[in-house]
């Protein structure tokens, strides 16, 4: 197949502003491929040759990067921001900052992004806020209690599914420009969407290392068919959820773990003590009404979970921890409470004082520690 020399260079181009560093002509070529079928390598290459160096800089053999000029007068100080405690808070789009952050200075990611990338849009948020709905569910009461709104991830798309692959298969990438050797990144998912994040994530060359689940019973699932519920009581159109799977990945170690863990900091997770190493599976409760009413987001998490998964996210106690979608601070609250620095992202400028305003608050609610640092 034969593609206009103008399809070839928006994609590299593209997958080099994606990146926000430098790239091989393989990893290049990788990239192009999964979106333009067919493309040869020397095509690639040529074009990287005849753009170089009006578009593309030469950073070493077989490895280019978008002009330096795109980028000199970019800073993410450039970003509105507060400081909480040990935890520093941007109002930016996530991608923005990635791109312009320090290559390798952030030593782990804990973040619960969106599901579905409609609802978390400005307009949709706005609905949400003046009770109007939107693409947001309010399901109905369910044995005397009101059920908090829902993002419509449960029927997805094509369209959606492929948008979302290639919003985690962009937040894959610049993470790992930010990202030291052996960082870990823990992402919460849900068990619907959970494969389509993790294999775009791993697509963008972090390493899968399982999942952590947060054994926790919601209002999702277990309900008999619609409008025809008596016909078929005994019914269930899908099982009631009772765990949240949170993905585990690690960007490439540098050596062995002994000596990434030497040079780095990173590299495994912090055992909750020297006989009990971190586990996989984290008993945890819906988020109490009294970190809600503190912090009202709609995907705000207990801070009991997030102490336990923050703190073993930095093995040696060492280093920075990104959330890049903030919310209501909930994880850089967390972060505090344990200890460690945090930076958090956060878009939407009514989350981002609801931030300022939580943080504090939550990190200090009394929780059951498993190991209090």
């Amino acid at each position: 197949m034969t593609y206009a020399p103008g399809n070839v260079r928006d994609a590299i181009i593209g997958y080099l502003d994606a990146c926000g560093g430098e790239a091989s002509t393989k990893e290049i070529h990788l990239a192009i491929s999964r979106r333009l079928s067919g493309v040869a390598s020397s095509s690639v290459r040529s074009y990287l040759n005849l753009n170089t160096p009006n578009l593309f800089e030469r950073t070493g053999r077989g490895k280019y990067r978008l002009k330096l000029e795109a980028y000199e007068e970019a800073s993410v100080s450039r970003f509105p921001s507060v400081e909480v405690g040990k935890a520093t808070l941007y109002q930016c789009d996530c991608f923005d900052w990635l791109s312009q952050r320090e290559p390798q200075s952030v030593q782990a990611v804990v973040t619960d992004p969106p599901y579905g990338l409609l609802e978390y849009s400005g307009k949709e948020q706005q609905k949400l806020r003046d009770g109007r709905g939107g693409v947001w569910r309010v399901p109905p009461s369910f044995d005397g209690h009101v059920r908090s709104p829902l993002p419509r991830f449960t029927v997805l798309t094509e369209n959606d599914r492929l948008q979302l692959q290639a919003f985690f298969c962009r937040l894959g990438y610049l993470l790992g420009r930010v990202l030291v050797p052996g960082a870990n990144v823990l992402v919460a998912s849900n068990p619907l969407v959970s494969h389509v994040v993790a294999s775009a994530i791993a697509e963008s060359g972090l390493e899968p290392r399982g999942v952590v689940i947060r054994t926790v019973m919601t209002m999702r699932g277990g309900d008999r068919p619609k409008n025809a519920h008596l016909e078929f009581s005994d019914v269930s159109v899908m099982p009631r959820s009772m765990w949240e799977p949170w993905l585990v990945f690690r960007k490439p170690l540098d050596g062995r773990v002994q000596d990434n863990l030497r040079k780095w900091k990173t590299g495994g997770f912090r055992r909750l003590s020297a006989e009990r190493p971190f586990g996989d599976v984290i008993k945890s409760n819906p988020t109490p009404a009294s970190e809600r009413r503190l912090a009202p987001h709609p995907s705000l998490k207990p801070q009991a979970f997030l102490r336990q998964v923050i703190r073993a996210s930095l093995p040696l106690g060492e280093g920075v921890v990104l959330d890049p979608f903030a919310g209501s601070g909930s994880s850089l609250a967390a972060a505090n409470a344990v200890g460690y620095e945090s930076i958090g992202l956060e878009s939407d400028a009514q989350y981002f004082e609801l931030a300022q305003a939580s943080i504090e608050k939550l990190a200090s609610i009394p929780v059951q520690q498993v190991n209090p640092v």
